[in-house]
């Protein structure tokens, strides 16, 4: 399993977070309240947690290949949602 996280500076984590589970919802299976959720991906899961000026994203994939492309979909993704503070700074580890 390839794993890698990115604590993404931002004080509206909550409100991406919730935005994103919400766009992804009715694609993927989704789970999330205000503080963390989680995408289920066909080959990839997504977990986000809001902190204190903070979004945790971490990203589990069996294939490295994928856990890289998914890096930038899920980057891509919240980037939309964060217009105003775009683009969001990932430090992915």
């Amino acid at each position: 399993m390839a794993t890698t996280t990115a604590s993404v500076p931002t004080e509206s984590g909550s409100r991406y977070l919730q935005q994103l589970c919400k766009h992804w919802g009715h694609k993927f299976d989704v789970t999330f309240d205000a503080q963390r959720g989680t995408v289920a991906l066909p080959q990839a899961l997504t977990t986000m947690v809001a902190e204190a000026g903070s979004l945790r994203v971490t990203i589990d994939a069996e294939d490295p290949a994928v856990l890289d492309r998914m890096k930038g979909v899920v980057a891509e993704h919240l980037d939309r949602f964060a217009f105003k503070e775009a683009p969001l700074a990932f430090d992915w580890k």
